[in-house]
């Protein structure tokens, strides 16, 4: 029974091993690491609120992009909403677009729809079904903002601001950075944590 166990146990371990490896995801779950500033982010492809299939190359503005991860239910994100918007108004004449991407497994397409009409978002919102992008930005939580130049060079990533509470803001990293990348001026600080709610992965 003991010279039985002991060649079970071995060959469990080892097909346990293939199905994690075979998942696409550590053992522990692991959230691939983002790209270093300065890496070039690949073009993607993903569907809008409606289903139309949208890429990266189709909505990046001609001075710089904003990836900005949201949520419908979030409290941290949806404190952001109307920031976020503002963000999209004061920078698309100058060139820099805002792209939301929706990741959650949690939020269907339908209710990702309705939230940014609720909202009157007039940025694109995106699905990122299997967290496909999320995984490739190593996107952590919700909201997450990534700035692209216009290159599709990353350039800043993390926080919006630094408060929850709009009351509470004294500084605003990504507002700070979008207007360097549009001086032409190198962005002096490139990342600040993050904070909000865990994007739902599948």
């Amino acid at each position: 029974m003991k010279k039985r166990l002991a060649l079970i146990l071995p060959a469990a371990l080892l097909l346990s091993a293939f199905v994690i490896a075979g998942s696409g995801r550590s053992i522990n779950n692991e959230i691939p690491a983002p790209p270093a500033i300065g890496a070039l982010v690949g073009d993607f492809m993903l569907p809008d609120v409606d289903g139309t299939n949208r890429t990266l190359a189709s909505l990046k503005g001609k001075n710089g992009t904003v990836i900005l991860f949201i949520a419908v239910q979030c409290p941290v994100s949806n404190a952001y909403n109307e920031r976020m918007e503002q963000l999209a108004q004061d920078f698309k004449a100058k060139g820099i677009n805002v792209i939301g991407i929706n990741s959650n497994v949690t939020d269907d397409a339908g209710a990702v729809k309705a939230h940014a009409v609720e909202h009157k978002f007039s940025f694109v919102v995106l699905k990122d079904p299997g967290n496909k992008v999320a995984d490739s930005l190593g996107a952590k939580v919700t909201p997450e903002a990534y700035l692209l130049d216009a290159n599709n060079k990353l350039v800043y990533h993390g926080r919006i601001d630094n408060s929850k509470d709009p009351a509470g803001v004294n500084s605003s990293e990504l507002r700070d950075a979008m207007n360097l990348v549009l001086a032409g001026k190198p962005v002096e600080k490139t990342g600040a944590a993050s904070f909000g709610c865990t994007i739902k992965r599948g």
